[in-house]
């Protein structure tokens, strides 16, 4: 498997110094899972998009090097600015070094198609927080007229006309959801995703898509319908900012009894967080250039679930574990999206935390995981005095935890492991040492 060498460096140990109160403004980044998606869109068309407000981190690196294998030309043209032209594809392969890494190869296999009609990408990979099977994406893209082949842990695709089918996802996954309409947009005929996910970066997609010339419908009850249009043009678009590290910056706040002003935090796309937010006893005010958080002192223990949006997304549950480490009793975490997500606990317990998993559901909603053997259900009990520990990351959002968790623990901790984090968050260690975290950098 290919290493990630994010910003053309590798990071070995963050060395932070807990019991600081952090406080001043950090400005949010554009969001990695809009940002991927779009530039992958943009090979649907021969002409210039412009993509605007685009992170500067591992992920986009990568989908960057995948597509430029492709054929693919890009440059930086300012802050966050990028230029991407696809004129002259020549290949229709990504290359097996690119297996395991992040999930856009299989994101690929619907522009590839439109332009060769054919397209052979290795399985996807990730983070390691559950199998993440892609059984939905394909099943979509043979309702879609494709046929698919698995050898050699590739995936081999041909299609010599794709056309609009009715696909009902079993889940409303982002990824199958986000693939199907960037595969249907120059499909023939009409596709209706019933189940669809809504996220607010798969609206995003929509929105560049929609300015690259797609017809595409967002309809009551999870349905996406895309009208198949002829040939999309090239566009502009600024991607949206990160509501996952808006609401992690959040979460430290409350949890340092700091103050931070997250510049570009947007209320719509966090409700659910900042309603959860309020009711654990941290404190915000929305203001025009984003949110400020700060702490009210006492945590209050909640109860609690994650589910597809609008509710609390599992990308929140990371960070806001930590925060209940410091509640005053009982938390109850039900994770009803990944069932591995709770991979990042151990860690937390060998620093102090107080917590018990089970492979029951603890809560009221609907779970893929009732009755299974997967410990997707946590009871946290705080007050829990954290220690700094050497620390070794488990996947990129457990990563950002354990920053939170360091930042509050009594001495030292040594974070391994860090390119997890700096392949989805752009400049993390130039933030928390902006707030006033004692954090300091070592390379090899």
């Amino acid at each position: 498997m290919r290493e990630i060498n994010s910003q053309n460096r590798r990071v070995s140990i963050y060395k932070i110094t807990g019991g600081k109160k952090l406080q001043g403004a950090v400005k949010v980044a554009g969001a990695k899972n809009a940002a991927t998606k779009e530039i992958v869109a943009s090979l649907l068309t021969r002409e210039k998009c412009r993509l605007g407000n685009v992170p500067r981190i591992g992920d986009i690196e990568v989908t960057l090097e995948m597509c430029k294998l492709l054929g693919s030309n890009y440059s930086w043209t300012g802050d966050g600015a990028l230029e991407i032209e696809n004129s002259a594809l020549s290949s229709f392969e990504i290359p097996f070094d690119y297996t395991g890494i992040n999930r856009i190869p299989i994101l690929l296999l619907g522009p590839l198609l439109h332009r060769f009609g054919k397209a052979v990408v290795p399985v996807p990979g990730g983070c390691r927080i559950g199998p993440r099977p892609v059984d939905f994406h394909i099943q979509a893209l043979q309702r879609l007229g494709a046929s698919v082949e698995l050898k050699d842990e590739k995936f081999i695709v041909h299609a010599r006309k794709l056309s609009g089918n009715l696909i009902e996802l079993p889940y409303p996954s982002v990824g199958a959801t986000e693939n199907i309409i960037i595969t249907a947009t120059l499909a023939e005929g009409t596709t209706t995703i019933k189940n669809a996910a809504v996220e607010p970066e798969v609206i995003d997609l929509i929105s560049f898509l929609q300015s690259m010339g797609a017809i595409i419908y967002v309809d009551v009850d999870r349905k996406i319908v895309v009208e198949g249009v002829k040939e999309l043009n090239g566009a502009a678009h600024r991607v949206i900012n990160d509501r996952i590290e808006a609401a992690s910056f959040a979460s430290l706040a409350a949890v340092t009894e700091g103050d931070v002003m997250v510049e570009g935090a947007s209320q719509d796309h966090m409700l659910t967080f900042l309603n959860y937010y309020r009711k654990v006893g941290g404190r915000f005010r929305v203001e025009e250039d984003g949110i400020h958080f700060f702490s009210a002192g006492t945590l209050t223990p909640v109860a609690m679930e994650t589910d597809v949006h609008p509710w609390f997304m599992t990308d929140w549950q990371q960070p806001f574990a930590v925060m209940l480490t410091q509640a005053d009793g009982l938390s109850v975490i039900h994770e009803t999206v990944y069932e591995n997500r709770f991979g990042y606990a151990e860690e937390l317990k060998r620093m102090g935390a107080e917590i018990q998993l089970y492979n029951y559901c603890l809560g009221n909603k609907p779970c893929r995981f009732s009755g299974r053997d997967y410990k997707h259900s946590c009871v946290i009990k705080g007050k829990s005095l954290l220690k700094g520990r050497e620390i070794r990351i488990p996947d990129l959002r457990a990563g950002f935890s354990y920053l939170i968790a360091a930042a509050i623990a009594e001495g030292v901790s040594e974070i391994h492991g860090v390119e997890y984090i700096e392949r989805g968050y752009e400049n993390i260690f130039g933030k928390f040492k902006a707030l006033g975290a004692d954090i300091e950098v070592c390379e090899k």
